[in-house]
């Protein structure tokens, strides 16, 4: 069992609706490459089972995939912001992902007792997907072996959750003509979040939120509603825009609230969805009255982020 932590005494006990429901969190940034915000991450969701929620984890791995490029002399190039994935390519994401990045988060959450089980999109068809388009400039390009969720059988994912474990995913899945895509993990969070009925979706970042006029300001929009992003995404950069893009469908497919916080802050997952206000950005449905309008002014602006 994880020892005390003086964060987790301090805050309240989680409401009544977080009780036995699904969190989702999409770990990535800094925090994955710094040994000590992987471990108090890991206490994190420990500290969360312990209080009764049920914490699901997706993660990235784009820096450890692109150094094992570089280490292998193979080309690493985006396009529309997306990593071009060859055959070649995704050989090299799924042995990074599964075989390193998951691994790693495994082990620091099983530090703290035989929680965690680690898994991919392809198993059990968690997660189904196909070829994603992309376009430069109006024009279509070709990158590769990349896809879109288009659906998800949470069916693993939940009898493990059953069993008192804590799913890691790696976002990696498998198309139904049998071909593997390398998948988003700030959209397949998402998905998998959607598929969960889950209360909240936590999306892990280099920045602290959604900056209300970037660069010109570093405030921070604390709230705002699915309608006020859903006019703003067009105009945010390309690391920020799939995380907003994810909260948004997620919000809209039914999650209760999605976070958007500083992953570089120790103890970000716990302070977010436990404190009685959330640091970063939180993105609800338009019925929430406390929310930020639709009238957010249209020169909000992400910054680019490392996923």
């Amino acid at each position: 069992m994880t020892q005390a932590d003086p964060v987790a005494t301090r805050l309240p006990q989680p409401p009544g609706e977080l009780l036995g429901s699904a969190v989702v969190v999409k770990f990535g940034g800094n925090a994955m490459v710094d040994a000590s915000l992987q471990r108090t991450f890991a206490q994190d969701l420990v500290e969360l089972w312990h209080a009764g929620l049920r914490p699901v984890v997706v993660h990235g791995g784009g820096p450890q995939i692109s150094a094992m490029l570089d280490r292998l002399g193979l080309e690493t190039r985006f396009e529309a912001g997306l990593r071009v994935t060859t055959p070649e390519t995704m050989d090299v994401v799924r042995m990074v992902l599964t075989g390193r990045v998951q691994r790693e988060l495994v082990g620091h959450i099983n530090a703290h007792g035989p929680f965690a089980v680690g898994l991919t999109g392809e198993d059990a068809h968690t997660m189904t997907a196909v070829r994603r388009p992309a376009r430069v400039d109006g024009k279509a390009v070709d990158i590769g072996l990349v896809g879109d969720i288009v659906d998800v059988n949470p069916a693993m994912v939940r009898a493990l959750l059953e069993q008192g474990h804590i799913p890691v995913v790696s976002p990696v899945a498998r198309g139904a003509d049998g071909q593997v895509y390398n998948v988003n993990a700030d959209l397949a969070a998402s998905a998998l979040a959607v598929a969960l009925d889950a209360e909240r979706l936590v999306m892990l970042t280099d920045v602290e939120g959604l900056y209300a006029d970037w660069p010109r300001s570093t405030e921070v929009i604390g709230r705002l509603t699915a309608g006020a992003l859903d006019g703003l995404l067009p105009g945010l950069a390309s690391g920020m825009l799939p995380k907003m893009e994810g909260c948004l469908r997620a919000v809209r497919g039914g999650v209760r609230k999605a976070h958007v916080l500083d992953g570089r802050v120790p103890h970000a997952v716990l302070r977010g969805v436990l404190a009685e206000t959330s640091p970063g950005t939180t993105v609800v449905p338009d019925t929430d009255s406390d929310a930020v309008s639709d009238s957010v002014s249209g020169s909000v602006s992400g910054v680019v982020t490392t996923s």
